[in-house]
């Protein structure tokens, strides 16, 4: 029932993300204000963090447990479908995503940048000195978002069941809206540590979604790099994976000047197609793990 409450989840999430509903952001920022205060001196402190995230996980390990203890389990598949719908899912993107495009198509890079600013990580905003900086900037945070709210909880989900899913969410949650902005550093350290096996998994997948050949080429130093970020890994495989310079745009500005006007709706297309694609692979290997009996 695994792969049924996954694809479920992943299907109901994607249409949710369509219509931009149900964010599970809100639920999260009301969950943390209990650490909106802290003593002088401990605003750095991450402890009181891990507790409130570890709280829902493993209650809800436990709820899953009763009920496979009293032979209830079925009772629980509910239950998992709508807290995976709740912790996946980057409402919003599409929507700016397309208004982006369809500003470079129309060569306005002001109006381009204007849509997707409030994507960016703070220190990235103020970065796009460029069209190039700034395409790029909007691929590492759309790759880098949808690994975290798609990729990462389903190999969590499937390893550790929903409680693990809650606290590899729940970590995502305390780097980015955790009160006391001098802690989240060390949650964001977190949260590579725990993307470390999924996202080299997920690189693996690119080349065999995209362009082995080009992979094989660009990406071994991304897999073995033990210090490599999360966001680094994911740029480095994808561009390997991709063909036609979708993520090279200086490149392509030199060898298509033509074109140029459509580079910005064509490199997202081939992002977005690059993920899909990986999530079909990833289903269809927990397909294959379901009828082997492993998990």
């Amino acid at each position: 029932m695994i792969l049924v409450v996954f694809l479920i989840a992943y299907l109901v999430r994607r249409r949710l993300d369509g219509y931009n509903a149900v964010s599970s952001d809100v639920l999260w920022r009301h969950w943390f204000r209990k650490g909106r205060v802290a003593k002088a001196g401990r605003e750095p402190g991450v402890m009181a963090g891990f507790v409130l995230v570890a709280l829902p996980a493993v209650l809800a390990a436990v709820c899953v447990y009763i009920l496979s203890l009293y032979g209830w389990r079925v009772a629980g598949y509910p239950l998992e479908i709508l807290v995976l719908v709740l912790l996946m899912g980057a409402p919003g993107w599409r929507k700016s995503v397309e208004a982006y495009s369809d500003a470079w198509h129309k060569g306005d890079m002001q109006a381009a940048w204007h849509h997707i600013q409030d994507r960016l990580p703070a220190a990235e905003r103020g970065a796009a000195a460029s069209p190039e900086v700034m395409h790029l900037s909007l691929s590492r945070a759309l790759m880098l978002t949808v690994f975290q709210r798609f990729f990462l909880i389903a190999f969590w989900y499937v390893v550790g069941g929903v409680g693990l899913a809650i606290f590899a969410r729940g970590l995502l949650a305390l780097a980015e809206q955790w009160p006391q902005a001098a802690a989240r550093p060390r949650y964001l350290k977190a949260c590579e540590w725990i993307s470390w096996i999924p996202v080299r998994l997920l690189s693996i997948t690119f080349g065999i979604a995209g362009d082995l050949s080009g992979w094989l080429g660009e990406a071994k130093a991304a897999i073995l790099g033990i210090s490599k970020k999360t966001s680094e890994v994911l740029m480095i495989s994808a561009n390997g994976s991709l063909t036609g310079y979708a993520l090279d745009p200086a490149r392509f500005s030199r060898v298509h000047p033509d074109e140029w006007a459509s580079f910005g709706g064509r490199s997202l297309s081939a992002v977005r197609d690059l993920l899909n694609r990986s999530m079909l692979v990833w289903i269809c290997v927990l397909a294959l793990l379901v009828i082997a009996g492993v998990v």
